[in-house]
């Protein structure tokens, strides 16, 4: 009965290169769907304000607390290989440390180019036009994320 009931659907269908659609979509759109731009066509002044507000006072409020948590970790790091060292458990060998460390500036110096890669030129060009699509969400995510900071 299904088999029957079963066409031959070979030729009726378009096919379509996931990857090329993907290539050509803005990254909301590739998350939000199709539908989604700019939030100013889709909420009023104060629910963007309120959204921005909101999600920018969590965000703050997580960073301060991951970053006392972070500090402590690498403060009580240093602190415990500090006292490894002068315990005697650790010993540096200071002569190989400045070879390295000449090593890596000559590396630096080499690398060193005025010029900023393509890649991250493309992407802070997508954050200042989604920064200005998005100005009050925005605002509003800097504000509460400096509130949360604050708390």
């Amino acid at each position: 009965m299904a088999a029957s009931s079963q066409g031959n659907f070979e030729g009726k269908f378009e096919s379509l290169d996931l990857a090329e659609f993907a290539r050509k979509q803005p990254w909301w759109r590739k998350l939000f769907g199709q539908d989604s731009g700019p939030s100013v066509e889709k909420y009023s002044v104060a629910t963007q304000l309120l959204i921005g507000g909101v999600t920018g006072w969590c965000t703050g409020f997580i960073f301060q607390k991951v970053g006392k948590l972070a500090a402590t970790a690498v403060g009580g790091g240093f602190f415990l290989l500090q006292i490894a060292n002068h315990t005697g458990y650790i010993k540096v060998d200071w002569q190989r440390v400045e070879k390295d460390m000449k090593k890596a500036k000559e590396q630096l110096k080499i690398r060193k180019s005025n010029q900023i890669p393509t890649e991250v030129k493309s992407k802070a060009e997508e954050v200042v036009s989604f920064v200005k699509k998005n100005v009050l969400v925005t605002g509003g995510f800097l504000g509460g994320f400096l509130l949360g900071m604050a708390s």
